[in-house]
C-alpha cells in the first residue's frame, strides 16, 4: 500500500491536488487554515475570550433538562429543535460572558473569603444547620459541576448581580409618574361579561379530516427517542468488610493524631477594615488609648468594625494554629496573656490583638480515640481500595467491547436499565444528569463504546453503554385517530364559539341585546385589575377598553380552552388624589426598581452591540 502511495504521488493527480493546495494557502493563508483546525472545539468568541464546545454542550443539556422539569414527565423533548435549543444556550453564554467582562473591567470583585461564606451559609449545602461537604459534592454533581467549576460560576454570578445592582440601582421615576401610575392601577370598572362555551359534543369530524390532520402533523405523533443502557456500579460502601485495621496501625495513628494536638489560644481583637493610611492612623490612636489604661473590650464595643466580634468586646474565642491569617496568628502567639500586640495588618485591615488566655493541649487517651482511629483508617483504605477499583474498571472497560469481562474481573453485576429519554427516568441511574449526557453523546450512541467512569456520587461509580437507541417512530394513525378526532372537535367547536360570539359582538355595538343573552350577563362592580375568577386575558382585555360615554362599551375575546367572553364595560372610576406618603414611596420604589431593570436590559444590548461576537 505504502509503495502505491509513493508510486502515485508522482502522478499528474497528486501534482494537481498539490498545486489546489498551494493555491489555498496563497489565498486564505495558513493562519485561516490553523484557525479552522483550533475553531472545532470552540463554539464562539467574545471579544477574544472562548466559549468552548464542551461548555455549550452542558448549557444545552441544562436547558433540555429543565424544560423536562419545567413541562413534566409527559413532555417529548425529541419534538424539541436541537438547532433552536443550541443557538438559545449560546446565546445565554455570550451574554453572561458580556456581563462578567463588563464587571471586571469595572472593577467589581469577590474575594475568595467571601464566597467561601456564601457557599457554608447556602441551605442547600446544609445538613441540620451545618455546612456538610458530602451534601455539597452531592448538589452540585446533579447540577454537573466540580468543586472548581462550581466556585467559578458561583464568583460569575456574583459579579453580574454586583453589576446589575450598580446599573438597575440608579434606575429612578418622578412623583408625578407614580401619582400617574396609582391613579390608573387603583382604576376600578363596572362591567358585565357573558360567556359562550364550546359544545364539543355537536362538532362532526370526518375520517378524511383526521387523516388529513395526520399527514398535516406528523411530528406531534412520533415517539421519543430513548435508550437502554447497559452498566457496571462500583459503590464505596462494599469494600468496608474487605478492610482490617491492626494494633500497630492504631497505635501509629495515636502517635500522629497527639502530635498534631497544639496550644489553643483566646483572642480578642479591634478591626479596622480599610488598609489605607487613614486606617493605620485610626489604629494607632486606639493603641495609645489602650496605653492609656482604657478598657480593651469597651473600646472594642465602640471602634471595632468587626460587628461579629465588637459586641463580645472583640472575643474571638479559643482556636489553635491554622485558624486565622498569617500575620494575626504569628502576633497572637508572641503575646504573653494580658498583653496587646502592636498594630498587625492582615487582608481583612489592622488589627489590634489581645491574648485573653491559653491552655495547654488536652491529649486524650489511646482508649478513648481508638474507635475513632480505627474508623478513621478503615474510611481511608476503603477510599483508597474505591478509587483503585474505579480506576481499574475504567482501564478494563476501555480495552473491553463490552462490559462482561470488567463485570467478572471485579466480581460485578452488568445491571440494565429501563428504557429513558433525553429527560431522563424516573430514579436511579437514569435520572443522572451525568449518565443521560453520556446515554445521548455522539461517542456512546455511535460507536457503542464503553463510557469512561461516572462518579455519580461520593460512594458511586459506574462504567455504562448503550444496549439499544431507539429512534423516533412515527405512531400509526389508527393509534393517534382518537386523540386526532377529539382535537379536531374541540377546534371546530370553539370556532363555532367565536362565530357565534363575534356575530353576537355585532348585534351589541348595533345597540341590539336579546332578551335570552341579557339574563346570562354576569355582573361585576368596581373590578380591580387583579380581580379572581376572571381570566386574565379577560381583565387585560377590560382595561384596555376606552371608557363608555352615553352608551356601554363591547368587546370579545377569544380563550385558548375555546370560550368566547363577551364584555360589557359600563363604567370607570378612578381614586381620589394619592396623598399617602408611604404608599407613595412604595410605588415608587417598585417603579424605580422596574426602570432599573429596563435600563439594565437596555445597558446589556449595547454590550451586544458593541463587543466583538463571533459564532462558529
Amino acid at each position: 500500500m505504502l509503495q502505491n502511495i509513493r508510486d502515485n504521488s508522482q502522478g499528474w493527480i497528486a501534482k494537481t491536488i498539490i498545486g489546489l493546495i498551494i493555491v489555498l494557502l496563497a489565498l486564505t493563508g495558513f493562519e485561516a487554515i490553523f484557525n479552522s483546525v483550533g475553531n472545532q472545539q470552540t463554539a464562539a468568541e467574545v471579544n477574544g475570550e472562548e466559549i468552548s464546545l464542551s461548555e455549550l454542550s452542558q448549557a444545552v443539556e441544562m436547558q433540555r433538562r429543565q424544560l423536562a422539569q419545567q413541562f413534566g414527565r409527559d413532555f417529548d423533548t425529541s419534538l424539541i429543535d436541537d438547532n433552536l435549543l443550541r443557538n438559545a444556550a449560546l446565546s445565554d453564554l455570550i451574554d453572561r460572558r458580556l456581563l462578567v467582562q463588563a464587571a471586571r473591567e469595572s472593577d467589581f470583585a469577590l474575594s475568595q473569603a467571601a464566597l467561601d461564606q456564601i457557599i457554608l451559609q447556602t441551605p442547600e449545602f446544609q445538613e441540620n444547620g451545618r455546612f456538610s461537604p458530602a451534601r455539597f459534592d452531592q448538589v452540585i454533581r446533579q447540577m454537573g459541576y466540580g468543586r472548581l467549576q462550581f466556585r467559578q460560576m458561583l464568583e460569575e454570578e456574583m459579579l453580574i448581580g454586583q453589576l446589575q445592582a450598580a446599573v438597575a440601582g440608579s434606575g429612578f421615576v418622578t412623583e408625578q409618574q407614580v401619582r400617574d401610575f396609582v391613579r390608573l392601577d387603583k382604576q376600578t370598572r363596572d362591567f358585565a361579561l357573558y360567556r359562550i362555551k364550546p359544545d364539543a359534543g355537536s362538532a362532526t369530524v370526518t375520517d378524511e379530516q383526521v387523516a388529513a390532520y395526520y399527514e398535516r402533523n406528523a411530528q406531534r405523533f412520533m415517539t421519543p427517542e430513548e435508550v437502554v443502557i447497559e452498566y457496571v456500579e462500583l459503590k464505596k460502601d462494599s469494600f468496608f468488610d474487605q478492610v482490617d485495621i491492626g494494633e500497630e496501625e492504631l497505635k501509629s495513628r495515636y502517635q500522629t493524631e497527639i502530635a498534631n494536638l497544639a496550644e489553643q489560644r483566646r483572642a480578642a481583637h479591634i478591626l479596622i477594615e480599610s488598609g489605607g493610611d487613614e486606617a493605620l492612623s485610626r489604629i494607632e490612636a486606639l493603641r495609645q488609648r489602650l496605653d492609656k489604661g482604657e478598657d480593651f473590650a469597651a473600646l472594642a464595643r465602640e471602634a471595632s468594625e468587626d460587628t461579629g466580634s465588637a459586641a463580645d468586646g472583640g472575643d474571638l474565642g479559643f482556636a489553635g494554629p491554622g485558624v486565622y491569617a498569617p500575620e494575626f496568628e504569628a502576633a497572637l502567639f508572641a503575646l504573653k496573656k494580658g498583653e496587646v500586640s502592636e498594630p498587625v495588618r492582615t487582608e481583612f485591615g489592622w488589627h489590634l490583638i489581645k491574648l485573653l488566655d491559653s491552655q495547654d493541649a488536652d491529649v486524650p487517651s489511646f482508649a478513648a480515640l481508638k474507635d475513632k482511629l480505627e474508623r478513621d483508617l478503615k474510611a481511608e483504605k476503603v477510599e483508597q481500595r474505591f478509587v483503585e477499583a474505579a480506576r481499574e474498571l475504567e482501564n478494563l472497560a476501555f480495552e473491553a467491547a463490552d462490559l462482561q469481562q470488567p463485570a467478572q474481573e471485579l466480581g460485578l453485576q452488568v445491571r440494565t436499565s429501563e428504557p429513558f429519554g433525553r429527560e431522563g427516568g424516573s430514579s436511579g441511574v437514569t435520572a443522572n444528569r451525568q449518565v443521560i449526557q453520556q446515554a445521548f453523546g455522539a461517542d456512546l450512541l455511535e460507536s457503542g463504546a464503553n463510557s469512561q467512569a461516572l462518579e455519580l456520587d461520593a460512594e458511586t461509580v459506574i462504567v455504562m453503554r448503550v444496549k439499544e437507541h431507539r429512534q423516533p417512530q412515527r405512531r400509526s394513525l389508527e393509534q393517534v385517530a382518537g386523540e386526532i378526532r377529539a382535537t379536531l372537535r374541540g377546534e371546530a367547536a370553539a370556532e363555532a364559539a367565536r362565530q357565534q360570539g363575534e356575530a353576537l359582538l355585532a348585534s351589541l355595538r348595533e345597540g341590539q341585546t336579546p332578551a335570552a343573552q341579557e339574563r346570562s350577563w354576569q355582573v361585576f362592580e368596581a373590578a380591580t385589575r387583579s380581580l379572581e375568577g376572571v381570566e386574565p386575558q379577560v381583565l387585560q382585555a377590560l382595561f384596555r377598553m376606552p371608557r363608555p360615554e352615553q352608551a356601554p362599551r363591547f368587546a370579545g375575546v377569544a380563550l385558548a380552552n375555546g370560550d368566547y367572553v363577551l364584555l360589557r364595560l359600563t363604567g370607570v372610576s378612578e381614586p381620589a388624589q394619592v396623598v399617602d406618603a408611604n404608599e407613595v414611596r412604595m410605588y415608587q420604589r417598585f417603579l424605580a426598581s422596574r426602570a432599573g431593570q429596563e435600563d439594565f436590559a437596555a445597558y446589556r444590548t449595547r454590550l451586544q452591540r458593541e463587543s466583538d461576537i463571533e459564532r462558529f
